[in-house]
């Protein structure tokens, strides 16, 4: 391995150090502004959320972040604190402890340093490769189900009505219009005047942070009218009183027995959500994810983050959103998202008390909004009616169940069609020359297009009969179109080479790539084949067969 590559493999970061520039550093400092105060209020609530006091929210905002974006691949992915795995802590450690107590808190910062571990293992391992079984319909299908829900669960800060939390899609649905008569007409018009400006912006003033410009409006708009008064929500002052950030995670083995389980899938929850949010970015960048690299980062995130006050984090699809929108080019901009959230909850943390919760709906819409890719959606239905249904299914799960499920049906469905399709390869029958057919008229030659493995071999084996239902027949297989085969296809060669030969026929191959060639001698099966049954091409094996069978 070249010294340069190893650095690479060791410091990932090396690899996007030609993006920092002059020009560059613009973007990202600014878009780490708008992601710093867009997570402040974020990392309050999904702390409450898993059972822990708001400075774990926010620590794990902060560090997990910069250790993402040091180790990760992806240049626009933001890990932190979310919705799903919060929820999963909750439910998870308060079987043990009571949430928010000390005994809860230990049981937390330990699990995370187990998930960690288990995260770091799976890309040490290249297990980050399963990825590639996330096709792209799934990804975009998963990205506009969240991205809807995300906006949807906005709703309440848009209109200003009271919307009981942890309701399911269709309960907040109807919430919505149960309560929409209730709506605040200025809380509705300072979201309105808030997304509408970031959108005048990013038309005049692209080069600018337009969403970060649009929240400055709204803000100052509701300051303006006195909005406390007229029933406008504000992000509550946050006394940030923030205890010592080091921690000490213990693992013990009956600790290690009670909690593996859970870590193991909380780690895997967090594998999926952060990788699907950083694929789902770079559809759009055209940036190549590392999946086992992704692995790598989000392990040692959870690792390192549990020493410093952190819980399990993944990809943040909110802010990942509002980073790529934001503008920025490298991650950069989530170190400088970290770095701008610790000089808020130290320095200017009372502002944020100016900030309505209208202003951060009418922003998070917008981000919402973005993230459907409509033009792939229309490509996708125009194309295939498969890619159209795992589009739909993937969609209509993300809405209706937990989204790391949602996951895990469009991935179990992408691969139950692919395994349909590869189960059936193509066996045709090449018309012969019509002076080789003279000679010969028992020669039938068949092409065989896809893998041989365990699964297509009854398919293939069907196909031969009914393509040749003479058993004296002699058969011509090219395998040119075979790229793999295992021993249920080897097996199958020998089955039916020896099948015709006792009724007076034979098999020949041609063509056969090096790798399916190589599993024959390996097995042995070369010998029952017989190596002068072997040619190179189909020329040479049907002058050989009519010289023979004359």
């Amino acid at each position: 391995m070249q010294p340069l590559s190893l650095l690479h493999k060791l410091f990932p970061f090396l690899q996007w150090g030609h993006l920092v520039n002059g020009k560059n550093l613009k973007y990202d400092i600014m878009a780490g502004l708008t992601g710093a105060m867009i997570v402040l209020p974020q990392g309050v609530v999904f702390a409450q959320i898993a059972g822990l006091p708001p400075e774990y929210g926010l620590y794990t905002a902060m560090i997990t972040a910069v250790v993402t974006a040091l180790f990760g691949s992806s240049w626009h992915m933001v890990s932190g604190p979310t919705t799903a795995i919060s929820i999963v802590i909750m439910s998870t450690i308060s079987g043990h402890a009571e949430p928010f107590s000390p005994e809860f808190i230990q049981l937390t910062l330990s699990l995370t340093l187990m998930a960690g571990i288990f995260q770091f293992i799976l890309g040490l391992v290249r297990m980050g490769s399963l990825v590639n079984f996330v096709s792209h319909t799934v990804i975009v299908g998963f990205t506009a189900g969240a991205a809807i829900w995300i906006a949807v669960k906005q709703f309440k800060h848009v209109l200003g009505i009271q919307i009981v939390k942890d309701l399911s899609f269709p309960e907040t649905l109807q919430a919505i219009s149960q309560g929409i008569g209730d709506t605040n007409l200025y809380v509705l018009l300072i979201a309105l005047v808030t997304l509408g400006s970031a959108l005048i912006f990013k038309r005049f003033l692209p080069q600018w942070s337009y969403m970060l410009l649009g929240m400055i409006v709204g803000s100052l708009l509701c300051f303006w009218m006195d909005g406390e008064s007229k029933g406008i929500l504000l992000i509550e002052n946050i006394d940030v009183n923030l205890p010592p950030p080091i921690s000490y995670p213990f693992i013990s083995w009956e600790m290690f027995s009670k909690l593996a389980s859970d870590a193991f899938a909380i780690a895997l929850l967090g594998l999926i959500e952060a990788v699907a949010i950083a694929r789902s970015i770079a559809v759009k960048t055209h940036q190549t994810i590392n999946g086992n690299q992704e692995f790598i980062g989000q392990g040692l995130s959870n690792i390192v983050g549990s020493f410093f006050s952190c819980y399990v984090s993944s990809g943040s699809f909110t802010r990942s959103g509002i980073n790529y929108q934001a503008g920025a080019k490298s991650p950069l901009s989530a170190i400088f998202a970290a770095i701008f959230l610790a000089l808020v909850l130290l320095l200017i943390s009372p502002l944020m008390s100016y900030l309505p919760m209208a202003v951060m709906g009418g922003i998070i819409l917008l981000v919402a909004y973005n993230l459907i890719d409509i033009d792939h959606i229309k490509e996708i239905i125009i194309t295939s009616k498969t890619e159209s249904a795992i589009l739909l299914v993937t969609f209509l799960a993300t809405l209706l169940i937990e989204l790391e499920f949602a996951i895990y049906i469009g991935v179990i469905l992408s691969l139950v069609l692919y395994l349909q399709k590869t189960a059936k390869p193509k066996v045709v029958v090449i018309p012969s020359d019509p002076a080789d057919t003279a000679k010969f008229p028992q020669l039938k030659i068949i092409h065989i297009e896809g893998s041989l493995f365990f699964g297509a071999v009854q398919h293939v084996a069907s196909q031969l009969e009914q393509l040749s239902p003479e058993e004296s027949d002699t058969l011509l297989l090219v395998g040119e179109g075979i790229h793999f085969i295992d021993l249920a296809g080897a097996h199958l060669f020998v089955q039916e080479v020896t099948r015709r030969r006792q009724a007076g026929g034979d098999v020949y191959f041609c063509k056969l790539k090096e790798g399916v060639s190589a599993i024959l001698r390996k097995g042995d099966f070369m010998k029952k084949i017989g190596e002068d049954h072997i040619f190179p091409d189909p020329q040479q094996a049907i002058a050989a067969i009519c010289s023979r069978e004359s």
